[in-house]
């Protein structure tokens, strides 16, 4: 079985592995498993291996947290020497001169970047899919690994790497961990610095990692805040934790495995110690039009800041870059609507400690190219899988999926936990409470990672 990342740094720490054995091995993975999902754009085969005979000649690689681990990057940031085309076949051919910060961080960390995984185009959508390429879900290949982080969803799902960032602007770390069967936090506004493309949608993306163990997802967010990794602290006591399952798009209903995952995480709650309440947040039309106008304008600014020919983008993005510039003209995007949302919900948490939703009404959307089809068919499409997520970027607030419940005739269930501005650390505390109360399988059965050369 694949280690996990924290595992595999404590070998290489310790001289137990070299770097070199632990990412040569995980690239015959990738190679083995890759034209079956389609996790990525590229792969770094020689200047992975070089990275990591540089981390075992590395003075200090005693104190590196992530001492020799793969690590994925999603398409969207920068990698020195490789061309960032945010998932557009209109990107400019230029390569990145040097890393994005975060980059730098896994770097600075120990991690060697062993590929460039697929998103959709402008990181839009919840299912991953351009031009001759669909990102598969490594749990049924059927499906969609979702969006836009669904290449380094499936990378780590199929045990290619053990930990990939993302990001998240909508949803975009969530519902891929969600389809995927993996941990994820998108931290709240700031814990990790520095931006996502031009303008983090207006300042509702953040950066996070996906991981199939919530001691990965602790310390690969530290690394990405820059922070320095600790065990979460538990609380002082028993937690006040609220329930709801309103969805915020009419119409929508949460399907009847999404309803049994949350109320098993209910049960272990409760069997914990923990309080559990019925409340639903006060997530208001004008919040959620807010947030919908900043996913209209954000990938203008996108595309403009990559110089991307809008006459070239997909069909369904030059009506969607049409809508957002419409918006940006009419000043719809005001700030006024979100100041007031993230009140109340500053209020909503002062009787509360922790929310839980669910993240999904059902299984992923079918793998198929659903760029071709137009922007309606989209937008309703994922309007109807994904009503939970979006909330939480407009009020900057940290949320973690994570995996629960009995699973979906052969693809996981998940559920969300929402915390309070600054409760990073209170949510990955409860989420490791979980997975020792009801643990996950760490990868997709078909394609369960066996390593050669690394002991499991």
């Amino acid at each position: 079985m694949g280690l996990p990342a924290t595992e595999l740094a404590a070998r290489v720490r310790s001289g137990e592995l070299t770097a070199v054995e632990v990412v040569r091995a995980h690239l015959a993975h990738l190679a083995d498993v890759e034209p079956r999902i389609g996790a990525f754009r590229v792969v770094r085969t020689a200047a992975a291996l070089a990275e990591a005979a540089a981390v075992d000649a590395h003075p200090d690689r005693a104190r590196l947290p992530l001492a020799g681990v793969p690590v994925a990057v999603k398409d969207n940031v920068a990698v020195a020497g490789e061309v960032v085309t945010d998932g557009s076949a209109a990107h400019a051919p230029t390569p990145a001169a040097t890393d994005d910060p975060v980059v730098a961080r896994l770097r600075a960390a120990g991690a060697v970047v062993v590929g460039i995984t697929r998103v959709p185009e402008l990181c839009v959508y919840s299912a991953t899919d351009g031009p001759g390429t669909v990102t598969r879900n490594p749990w049924d290949t059927a499906w969609s690994a979702a969006g836009s982080s669904g290449g380094s969803a499936a990378a780590v799902a199929a045990g290619v790497v053990p930990l990939a960032h993302g990001n998240d602007g909508m949803g975009s770390l969530r519902l891929p961990a969600a389809a995927c069967g993996l941990v994820t936090l998108k931290p709240g506004t700031g814990v990790v610095p520095g931006a996502v493309g031009a303008n983090s949608w207006y300042g509702m993306a953040e950066h996070g990692v996906l991981a199939t163990t919530v001691a990965d997802l602790a310390a690969g967010s530290a690394v990405l805040a820059g922070a320095p990794w600790a065990d979460p602290p538990a609380p002082a006591g028993p937690l006040r934790i609220a329930v709801s399952t309103r969805s915020p798009v009419p119409g929508v209903r949460l399907d009847a495995a999404g309803r049994a995952a949350l109320d098993a995480v209910v049960a272990e709650l409760r069997a914990a110690g923990h309080t559990v309440v019925h409340r639903d947040p006060p997530i208001t039309p004008a919040a959620a039009a807010a947030v919908a106008a900043r996913w209209l304008a954000g990938p203008v600014t996108d595309a403009d800041a990559l110089g991307l020919d809008r006459h070239a983008l997909e069909p369904r993005h030059r009506v969607h870059t049409r809508l957002g510039r419409l918006v940006q003209r009419a000043h719809l995007l005001r700030p006024g609507a979100l100041a007031a949302f993230r009140a109340r919900m500053a209020d909503f948490f002062t009787d509360v400690d922790v929310l839980v939703t669910p993240v999904v009404s059902g299984p992923p959307l079918p793998a198929r190219p659903w760029h071709e089809r137009g922007l309606l068919a989209n937008v309703t499409a994922n309007a109807r899988w994904a009503p939970w997520t979006s909330a939480w970027n407009g009020a900057g607030l940290p949320a973690l999926v994570l995996p629960a419940g009995p699973g979906r005739a052969g693809l996981p269930t998940s559920v969300q936990f929402v915390g309070p501005a600054g409760g990073e650390t209170r949510l990955l505390w409860l989420a490791g409470e979980l997975e020792g109360r009801l643990p996950w399988r760490r990868h997709a059965p078909l394609f369960e990672p066996h390593l050669p050369g690394v002991p499991s």
